[in-house]
């Protein structure tokens, strides 16, 4: 698995170190701090569990990912409490692996302590960091007023729907908003609605019995226990279909699930953040989402303004970019020639 993992990676384009065990690889961590760590829950000399214990010591920032089989899947869901990133089910392909890894790079995904306060110094662009290193980089006035929301909302366990176009950064304001609450200590579960089958996105969602269909060789903890007494991330909600609607609308107004299959209804402690590309309005009027579902998720409405709209934020994100991908690839580029810039500018976002 060690040396599979290895060339997958390196495959990537990543450097990657591998320690034969737990107590080697805190030794390794210890003596350079990795962007990434990615242990086993079985491991000789030291635990996964007790590994991320030790990371955490050392760094409340760096993405964890713990790789675990269904028998132990209970220490996933421990792992999640204790301020893991997220976890791997065995057996996994390539393209898993590959999507967590956008995830966590592209999305920042990962536990972190610090928050916004309204006593910043001011800077040439407003920095809202959610206490990963990925920050909000923008000096847009619709972007700024969102993010203020979303700071004053953040204590509340009011559902939010953040509405914007592909790019927007809806998910990255959703941790914003669950870092900034008394949940940032909690689990942070993410879940791409549009991504997934139909007919895998329930058991993603609630989880299953055994033997509830034919291949639930064994129970699965779906993405709601996960992430109970933190947040939930509907990722572009609109896409589920009306069964699923239906089913989310009694976890809004119960504040249950029940597993496929299961017998007993499973009290959840959890705030729901839910996203949309679409126009859910129309899609209301036409029937495509339910109108009771629909002002149960938009308690709190946030609209993120597309790219095209915010042109003064895109020399600060060029720099912020160039400075992100100095640090991966290893490289000094000082920034753009001019006529870079304005293509740039002129270009027409979609």
């Amino acid at each position: 698995m060690r040396i599979a993992l290895k060339e997958v990676l390196t495959r990537s384009g990543h450097n990657v170190t591998t320690a034969v065990n737990g107590q080697e690889g805190i030794r390794l961590f210890t003596k350079s701090p990795a962007q990434l760590v990615i242990a086993d829950v079985r491991m000789p000399k030291l635990s996964g569990l007790e590994l991320l214990h030790q990371v955490r010591e050392q760094s409340s920032t760096v993405p964890f990912v713990l790789i675990t089989a269904y028998g132990s899947i209970d220490d996933a869901v421990e792992a999640m409490k204790e301020g893991a990133t997220d976890y791997l089910l065995k057996p996994f392909s390539a393209d898993t692996l590959e999507e967590l890894l956008r995830r966590v790079f592209e999305n920042g995904a990962q536990p972190a302590q610090t928050a916004l306060t309204s006593s910043r110094p001011a800077k040439p662009a407003s920095h809202y960091r959610s206490g990963f290193p990925k920050e909000i980089i923008t000096e847009n006035e619709s972007m700024k007023q969102a993010l203020e929301i979303a700071l004053k909302v953040s204590a509340s366990k009011s559902t939010v729907l953040i509405h914007g176009e592909s790019g927007t950064g809806k998910e990255l304001v959703a941790m914003f908003i669950h870092l900034n609450s008394d949940r940032k200590d909690k689990p942070f579960v993410a879940v791409n609605c549009a991504a997934m089958p139909e007919t895998l996105l329930e058991s993603e969602l609630f989880g299953h019995e055994k033997g509830s269909f034919t291949g639930a060789i064994s129970k699965k903890i779906g993405k709601f226990e996960l992430a109970n007494h933190g947040s939930i991330l509907l990722d572009e909600v609109t896409e589920m279909n009306p069964a699923l609607q239906a089913k989310l609308l009694r976890v809004l107004q119960e504040n249950e699930i029940d597993r496929v299959g299961g017998r007993d209804p499973i009290q959840l402690d959890i705030r729901v953040i839910a996203t949309t590309n679409r126009d859910i309005e129309e899609a209301v009027e036409t029937g495509q989402f339910r109108e009771d579902l629909y002002f149960r998720l938009n308690v709190i409405p946030l609209k993120l303004p597309p790219l095209r709209e915010r042109e003064g934020d895109i020399p600060h994100l060029v720099k912020y970019f160039l400075n992100k991908f100095n640090t991966i690839m290893g490289k000094a580029v000082k920034g753009l020639d001019e006529k870079a810039e304005k293509a740039l500018m002129q270009n027409r976002w979609k």
